[in-house]
């Protein structure tokens, strides 16, 4: 199962990463990105689309912690669970996505 995090728990899910530098994986289109993007405290952000990350799995850490981001949370979650069919087992979904992101966190995080 994977863990549904909200923007408003994410600080806080990325600080129980024990030790391990997170990963906040943006898997939306870089015109997406372009429009509004986040870089939380205590976190590497990586934005890749998220038709990439099969071919880019290799330069996934499957022991890190990562946090999957999209725009309301669907592609954000299809991707974890891909992850997750692929060995990786520290994994969250950021519930509602960016756009969640604006309402809980920073109402300057534009929204489309």
């Amino acid at each position: 199962m994977i863990e549904q995090v909200t923007p408003a728990d994410l600080a806080a899910w990325l600080e129980a990463a024990a030790g391990q530098a997170p990963l906040l994986l943006d898997v939306r289109e870089p015109a997406e990105c372009r429009v509004a993007s986040v870089r939380p405290d205590g976190a590497e952000l990586r934005q890749w689309p998220m038709h990439t990350v099969p071919a880019r799995l290799a330069e996934l850490d499957r022991e890190q912690p990562i946090a999957v981001l999209c725009h309301h949370g669907g592609r954000s979650m299809q991707v974890a669970l891909f992850l997750q069919q692929h060995g990786f087992v520290r994994l969250a979904n950021v519930a509602g996505g960016i756009d969640a992101w604006s309402l809980q966190v920073d109402p300057a995080v534009p929204r489309y």
